[in-house]
């Protein structure tokens, strides 16, 4: 048994809705009193209806409105190592990348959906979960959003829940805690949304460990905020011009890096050279170098209180500073 369903990725235009999470329906109810009258026709209009919706044959039906949020609690992600007390259910993400945004779900897909709550309206994206259940401990990657998840319900991958219970169990009791600066990957990357343009920017930001706060493009000699979409891209409205871009990054705990050369190639991924974070990496700035010297510390470091990868298959990667294809593999098409 699952709970929760496959994410919709966000269109690639400007002014567009949120991705959504389209997935498993339920036959509908039938009333008794259809029953109780005889209504056997009516009966078997429904079930009809259920069974082309099964096969494909009918369109998808939109996906539940967001669980309201429990009076006096807040929308914000796991953050600091607090543990927590829940649930945990799973679904198959069928190869999309969640309502984060990424081009694909993580190689390991070891991945989780959390409830408006804790989504936060993407603020949670990206970030690192630790979950703990009867048959042991997986780490996840926050990458979509569960709109029926109320606080403390993770919507899990098949392969993280099978790695903390049995799967026939299909819901557990779990515990679990944000991790603060887990490994990198490798440097940050930036992709600009199908549709961006000087007119109109949108980036997301990847590969950052953490959980970020804050996204700044560099025009004329100050800073200009974006504003991150509940779907994960970071945008300015009016354009931020032709590019190439300054980018500065802050997380959740103060870390910061900014990157240069960041070019207008909407739906590639471009690799920086500059690590979000790691044992000699400054944090309030650090100018992309060809070859960096320094790889982050394998062990996490939670020295700072909050403020609140690329894989085969993926999508090409360009190196910010060479400009050279990483890998060949083509964009997926964004769905509707």
């Amino acid at each position: 048994m699952t709970d929760g369903s496959a994410p919709r990725r966000p269109l690639p235009t400007a002014g567009e809705r949120p991705p959504t999470r389209a997935g498993r329906r339920r036959a509908p109810a039938v009333p008794r009193r259809w029953l109780a009258a005889g209504g056997l026709a009516a009966l078997a209009a429904v079930v009809g209806v259920t069974l082309a919706v099964r096969g494909g044959a009918a369109p998808a039906c939109a996906a539940p409105p967001p669980r309201a949020l429990p009076a006096g609690v807040l929308a914000a992600p796991p953050l600091g190592g607090t543990v927590h007390t829940g649930k945990a259910t799973y679904y198959d993400s069928k190869g999309a990348g969640g309502n984060c945004s990424r081009p694909v779900p993580p190689a390991d897909r070891l991945y989780v959906a959390l409830g408006p709550g804790e989504y936060a309206s993407g603020a949670s994206c990206g970030g690192h979960l630790d979950v703990t259940g009867p048959r042991g401990t997986a780490r996840v990657v926050v990458m979509d959003q569960c709109p029926e998840c109320e606080p403390g319900h993770l919507d899990l991958s098949a392969e993280a829940f099978a790695r903390i219970a049995d799967p026939v169990q299909g819901v557990v009791k779990v515990s679990y805690r944000a991790v603060v600066d887990p490994p990198l990957p490798g440097p940050l990357t930036f992709r600009m949304k199908e549709g961006a343009s000087q007119w109109w920017f949108a980036v997301l930001v990847g590969d950052h460990g953490n959980p970020l706060r804050a996204v700044e493009v560099r025009q004329g000699g100050s800073w200009r905020a974006t504003a991150r979409e509940d779907y994960n891209y970071w945008l300015i409205p009016a354009g931020a011009g032709p590019g190439p871009y300054t980018i500065r990054v802050t997380d959740a705990y103060g870390h910061r890096a900014t990157a240069t050369g960041i070019r207008m190639l909407p739906g590639q991924v471009q690799r920086s050279t500059v690590r979000m974070y790691g044992a000699g990496t400054p944090t309030r700035s650090a100018k992309p170098s060809r070859s960096p010297s320094v790889r982050p510390s394998a062990r996490p470091i939670a020295s700072a209180t909050p403020s609140f990868s690329i894989s085969p298959g993926s999508p090409a990667v360009l190196d910010a500073a060479a400009g050279a294809p990483a890998t060949a593999a083509p964009v997926p098409a964004a769905c509707g």
